[in-house]
C-alpha cells in the first residue's frame, strides 16, 4: 500500500488550488490527489448545460497565485475549466492525480497516526492508500445525481425530462417549447441560453429569487490590466471586488429593507412598469438569506423582453402528456422539461469515515474554524463562503493546512486534534451554516457539525477576518492538541 504525507480528495477548483499551495509551501512533502472522474475540473467539467457560467466574478473565484486574464469577469464554464486545467498543468500537478479513484472509506488509526483510504478505481478494483494528513476538497454535493422532487405523473410526459447535472450532449431543443422548473442560478442561466433556439422558454418557479444584473466585463478591472503589471492589477482588482462583496453583504444585514427596495427597483428598470415584479421577482425572504442570482449584461431580462422567455410563478400539480398542469388549474405546454431543482448536498464526498474502528458521526462534532472537527485527527474539510466566492475561503483553508503540516514537521508531531476546552463544555450549539435558508441546505443541515458562539468554534462568513486568523493565529491555541500515539513515540 502506497503512503504519502498528504492526500487530497478531489481535483476540482479546490483540490487543484490545495495542490498548488502544497507544492509551493511544503516542498519535499509527498502528496496525491484522488479524483473519482477521469478529468480535472470538478463542477466545471461535470456540468455541460447551455450557458453554464460562474455565479461570481473570476477575480475572486480565481486563484490568488494565478491571475485571471480573460476580459470577462463573469466567465463561461469552458473558460473556467480551461483555467483550472492550465493551473494544474503549469504547476506540475497532473502526475500526482489518480484519476478514476472514487474514495468510499477513510479509516483513522491512532496506532499509526495515519488515514487509510479505500477507493474503487476505473477497473472496478479496490485500492488503498495511506497518508498522515487528509484534505477533503470534494465539494458539497453528490456527483451521482441532482435533486429532483417526486413529480406526480412524470411517466405520463411524452418528451424528455432533463436535470442540468446530467445534460445529454445530443438534446435538440430547436424550435421547441421548453419549461424549466426552478428559480436559482442554473435556471436563470438556462433561460437566456436556450431562448436563442427554442420556440419559447418558460421558467416555472414556486417562489421568486433576488436577481442582480452586472456587466460581464469589469471596466475598472480591464483598465487596470492595461495600465499595470498583470499580478499587481490582479491583486488590486481582487481586493476591490472582495470589499464590494463585503459591503453588499453587510448592507443586507444592517439595512435589509433598503437593499430589497434597491434590488427590486433595478428589476423594474429592466422590465418596465407594467411587468408584475411583485409576483415574479419579489421573494418572501430578505436579501442574502439565500444567495442572490447574478445575471451578466441583463441577459435574463433581455430574453423576457424579447418575448422568447417568460416567468410563471405557480406550483406543479402534475406532469401530463403535453406538459405541466399547475395548481392554479392552467397547463403549461412543453416539448422538453428541465428540472433545475437543485443539488443533492452531501458532506465529505459521501465517504464513510471511521476512527479506530468506530464510525464517525460528524453531526455529533463541533466545527473548528469551519474546516476541522472536534476529536477527529488530521482531517481538514474545504467549504467555501455562502456570501462570497468559494475560492476565497478554499485557498485560506489550504494555506492553513500547509501551516499545520509544516508546524507538525517542525515539532515532530504526527497527530493534531481539535478538542473542546473545559470552558466550552456548555457552549450553545448553532448550525454550521446559519442565517442562510435555501431548501437544498436545510434538507441536510442536520448532518453537519455544530458551530459555537465563540472562537475558534465558529464558521464565520468574513473573508478579511478569516484571512487574519487563518494566517496569524497561533496553532498552539489551547484547542488544537498536538501529539503522537504512544506506540509511535515508543518506536
Amino acid at each position: 500500500m502506497q503512503h504519502v504525507d498528504v492526500i487530497i480528495v478531489g481535483a476540482g477548483l479546490s483540490g487543484i488550488g490545495a495542490a498548488r499551495q502544497l507544492l509551493e509551501k511544503c516542498p519535499g512533502k509527498t502528496f496525491a490527489l484522488l479524483e473519482s472522474r477521469e478529468r480535472i475540473g470538478g463542477t466545471w467539467d461535470l456540468f455541460r448545460y447551455p450557458g453554464i457560467r460562474s455565479d461570481s466574478d473570476m477575480y475572486t473565484m480565481g486563484y490568488d497565485s494565478k491571475p485571471w486574464q480573460d476580459a470577462k469577469a463573469i466567465a463561461d464554464g469552458p473558460s473556467i475549466l480551461s483555467y483550472v486545467q492550465e493551473a494544474a498543468q503549469e504547476a506540475g500537478i497532473v502526475p500526482h492525480i489518480r484519476f478514476g479513484h472514487r474514495v468510499t472509506a477513510a479509516a483513522w488509526s491512532s496506532d499509526t497516526a495515519t488515514w487509510t483510504l479505500t477507493a474503487t478505481n476505473a477497473s472496478g478494483e479496490t485500492v488503498q492508500m495511506s497518508c498522515n494528513m487528509l484534505l477533503m476538497c470534494s465539494g458539497y454535493y453528490s456527483y451521482a445525481k441532482g435533486y429532483t422532487p417526486d413529480f406526480a405523473g412524470r411517466e405520463d410526459f411524452t418528451g424528455p425530462v432533463i436535470h442540468p447535472q446530467h445534460w445529454p450532449a445530443d438534446l435538440d431543443y430547436r424550435g421547441k417549447r421548453v419549461v424549466i422548473i426552478g428559480s436559482g442560478a442554473t435556471a436563470m442561466t438556462l433561460v437566456p441560453a436556450m431562448a436563442h433556439e427554442a420556440a419559447k422558454v418558460t421558467m416555472l418557479q414556486r417562489s421568486p429569487t433576488y436577481v442582480v444584473s452586472l456587466p460581464a466585463q469589469d471596466a475598472v478591472a480591464n483598465w487596470l490590466k492595461r495600465l499595470l503589471p498583470a499580478r499587481l492589477a490582479y491583486r488590486l482588482i481582487r481586493w476591490k471586488n472582495v470589499q464590494f462583496q463585503r459591503y453588499v453583504y453587510r448592507q443586507t444585514r444592517e439595512a435589509p429593507h433598503k437593499v430589497r427596495k434597491q434590488l427590486l427597483h433595478m428589476v423594474r428598470k429592466e422590465l418596465g412598469p407594467d411587468y408584475d415584479i411583485d409576483r415574479h421577482f419579489t421573494p418572501r425572504y430578505m436579501p442574502w438569506d439565500q444567495r442572490l442570482c447574478l445575471v451578466p449584461d441583463a441577459d435574463l431580462f433581455a430574453a423576457i423582453r424579447s418575448g422568447k422567455a417568460e416567468v410563471v410563478t405557480d406550483t406543479v400539480e402534475r406532469f401530463t402528456a403535453e406538459g405541466i398542469q399547475l395548481a392554479s388549474g392552467t397547463t403549461l405546454p412543453a416539448d422538453v422539461i428541465v428540472t433545475a431543482t437543485g443539488l443533492q448536498v452531501t458532506l465529505m464526498g459521501e465517504v464513510q469515515f471511521s476512527r479506530d474502528g468506530q464510525p464517525i458521526r460528524f453531526q455529533d462534532t463541533w466545527s473548528y474554524k469551519g474546516m476541522m472537527f472536534s476529536d477527529v485527527p488530521n482531517l481538514i474539510y474545504t467549504l467555501g463562503y455562502i456570501n462570497a466566492s468559494w475560492t476565497l475561503r478554499s485557498e485560506l483553508v489550504s494555506e492553513f493546512a500547509c501551516r499545520l503540516v509544516n508546524f507538525m514537521a517542525q515539532k515532530k508531531r504526527r497527530q493534531v486534534t481539535p478538542r473542546l476546552r473545559a470552558s466550552d463544555a456548555n457552549m450553545p450549539a448553532r448550525p454550521m451554516i446559519d442565517n442562510f435558508t435555501p431548501g437544498y441546505l436545510q434538507r441536510v443541515l442536520d448532518l453537519f457539525p455544530h458551530q459555537g458562539d465563540r472562537a475558534p468554534w465558529q464558521n464565520t462568513q468574513n473573508y478579511v477576518a478569516d484571512r487574519e486568523h487563518f494566517r496569524n493565529d497561533p496553532l498552539e491555541d489551547g484547542v488544537l492538541t498536538f501529539d503522537n500515539p504512544a506506540r509511535a513515540e515508543a518506536a
